[in-house]
Order: C-alpha cells, then sequence, then structure tokens
C-alpha cells in the first residue's frame, strides 16, 4: 500500500509533515520512525513522514519500504528517492515542495535528522509552542547525546569576533567576547534565539510561503544557519523549546562530527558553506575579514599549542584547507559530489 500524493486521510488532516532525508544511514531511520510511531501519528494532531532518501545506491530506498510495511507504519510515512546526492537543503525541499502542493498543506514542518530518537511528547510541545506563539516561525526542541546527557544550545549569528574566538582558543578572549560566542548555552525555559539546530527543527509553513525554500546552494553546514537568518530578517521570531526532547547521535549521517576515534579531515563542502554563508549575508569584504581574524587565532593557537605541548585535536590539514576555501581567492564553487563517498570533492 503506498500512500498518495494528497495525504489526506478520513478523520486526520496531516498537521505536522516530518522531512527525514537519508543517505546510506537507513537502520538509523528505522529507529527514528519508531519512536516516531508512539507519538501517535494517527492521532488528532496527526502527522506524516516522508523520508527523502538522497540516492543512496545501497539499497536504503527499498530496505525502508519494507521496514515501514513490516512494522505497518504505511498509513503516515512513504519514502521518496531522489536522483541525486544533492545536499541537506536539496533533500529537505523535495519534501517540503511536495508538501505545499497538498490540497491539505500541513501547518508547520519538522526537519528531523535520520539519527535522531524522538523522546515521548516532543511532537505535542513543539506543535503546542507554535499555537501559543504566533510569531513564532521556527522551534528547535532540545537536544540529548546518546549518552543521555543534555546539550543544551542554541546559536548566535558568527561573526569576525565569534570567528576569532573559535581559532584563538584562549580562555580570556572567550571570557571577553562571550556575548559574541556562536554556541550559548540555554536554560530549561524556552527563549528566543538567532538560529537552532537543523538536526531538529520545525518550520511553521507560512515562512515557506514567505521567504521560500531551503538555500540548495548549501551542500551541508550553515544551510539551518542561512534559513533562520532569512527568517528572522522577515519578522518571524526563532525559538529553542527544550520541553521537545530528541536524542542525536552525534555525526552519524555526516561524518564531520561526533566522537571518532581518528579525527577525519574537514570536507570540502564545509569550507565552502561557511564561505557562501559570509558572502551572502555580508559581502565579500567581511567575509575576508572573518577569514583573516580566524586564520590569525588558529595561527595564535597551532603556535602555542606546540609551545604547551597540547595534544593536537583537530582535523588534518585544517590550516591549508581554510585559506585553499578562502573568500580573499576562492572562486565561485559548485559542489561535485564523490558517488562512493558522498562527500563533496574539489578539483585543484
Amino acid at each position: 500500500m503506498s500512500l498518495p500524493a494528497d495525504p489526506s486521510r478520513p478523520g486526520c488532516a496531516a498537521r505536522t509533515l516530518v522531512a527525514i532525508v537519508n543517505y546510506r544511514t537507513a537502520p538509523l531511520v528505522v529507529a527514528c520512525l519508531r519512536s516516531l510511531a508512539t507519538e501517535d501519528p494517527l492521532g488528532a494532531g496527526c502527522f506524516r513522514v516522508l523520508v527523502v532518501d538522497n540516492a543512496s545506491g545501497d539499497g536504503s530506498a527499498a530496505h525502508l519500504r519494507q521496514a515501514i510495511a513490516d512494522e505497518g507504519w504505511e498509513a503516515w510515512a512513504e519514502v521518496r528517492e531522489t536522483p541525486r546526492n544533492g545536499g541537506f537543503s536539496y533533500g529537505n525541499n523535495v519534501a517540503v515542495r511536495e508538501a505545499l502542493r497538498w490540497p491539505q498543506v500541513p501547518d508547520q514542518i519538522w526537519l528531523l535528522n535520520p539519527d535522531t530518537v524522538v523522546q515521548p511528547g516532543a511532537v505535542a510541545a513543539l506543535v503546542g509552542f507554535l499555537e501559543r506563539h504566533p510569531r513564532a516561525g521556527i522551534v528547535g526542541s532540545g537536544i540529548d547525546n546518546d549518552d543521555g546527557q543534555s546539550w543544551p544550545y542554541a546559536f548566535r549569528f558568527p561573526s569576525i569576533a565569534s570567528e576569532f574566538e573559535n581559532g584563538v582558543r584562549l580562555g580570556l578572549v572567550t571570557r571577553l567576547l562571550r556575548s559574541r560566542l556562536v554556541a550559548r548555552r540555554m536554560g530549561p525555559q524556552a527563549e528566543t534565539a538567532d538560529w537552532v539546530s537543523g538536526a531538529s527543527m520545525v518550520v511553521r509553513r507560512e515562512v515557506f510561503e514567505q521567504v521560500g525554500l531551503m538555500d540548495e546552494g548549501y551542500f551541508l553546514y550553515y544551510e539551518e544557519t542561512d534559513f533562520c537568518r532569512r527568517a528572522r530578517r522577515a519578522g518571524w521570531e526563532v525559538w529553542y523549546e527544550p520541553a521537545a526532547r530528541v536524542m542525536h547521535i552525534a555525526g552519524q549521517s555526516t561524518g564531520v562530527t561526533g566522537r571518532q576515534t581518528v579525527i577525519p579531515r574537514r570536507p570540502a563542502y564545509w569550507f565552502e558553506s561557511r564561505r557562501r554563508y559570509f558572502v551572502k549575508h555580508h559581502g565579500r569584504a567581511y567575509g575576508a575579514l572573518a577569514d583573516l581574524a580566524w586564520i590569525l587565532g588558529f595561527s595564535i593557537w597551532r603556535l602555542r599549542r606546540r609551545l604547551q605541548r597540547k595534544e593536537d585535536t583537530d582535523p588534518p590539514r585544517m590550516l591549508g584547507d581554510f585559506i585553499a576555501h578562502s573568500v580573499l581567492w576562492r572562486p565561485r564553487w559548485k559542489p561535485e559530489v564523490d558517488a562512493e563517498s558522498g562527500l563533496a570533492r574539489v578539483n585543484r
């Protein structure tokens, strides 16, 4: 049985679309769907799930369809396949475009990572929050690590000051620039923020209708920062709601972050997404200054690390790769995605 493009069913108009973008993480998606199944998707506040398989090429789509059939989730979950791995924004936009064409358009769209497990009551908490706060266009959930520890962060927009602090890693500088740090530790109550993690982010339908879809020029990373900035510029509020809990296994869907034994080299798309963000929202001159601030700070840190014989926890070739992708001289770049690894690459 296949879910039709019009998801309306007797007694249940989908108020929420859950969009999950998969790339070779089918077992994690099944675990995520299993956690969503306990949220009573066909109840009064029902939701639908579209899993977008970004051309995994490893049988993920068939695996997911079989799991959905075996578990009896066909009434509320379905898989879409894309012809290419176009990145996080691209995959989410496939689901959002379809939902915006439904006769009964969902009230909100929940962008949810495949490497997440939804805790009980999260759907009701997020949907209820938007109902109580009409100017809230985006709300992010509280995040728990896979060891059960809370990860209580939302974010400020990046700046020249935050780039220097991020590079130099000196306690005195961090204290002096406390109000400019990107990562902002949040309290136990709901608060506004500049942007929230795209691992679990609910967007009101009207935001997409007003500001457009996510920018597919970002292959991965900075796309949620960009989207939240566009929403705030249009007058919408961005909130962090810790009452809704989602467990996130960091790095499982990207391989960039997480607790790896061997720290991988930072992929090209991370640098290019960062570059795109600064140039798009601040211009090339500001972007160049932000690059210089990070390069200066990071160079100081590397020298201090050697003198103090501190452990090297940086990705290999980080400084050289950063400089190679700098706003200072990199031309506009379109990601070429490696078919085997799924990572963007640059022809040097």
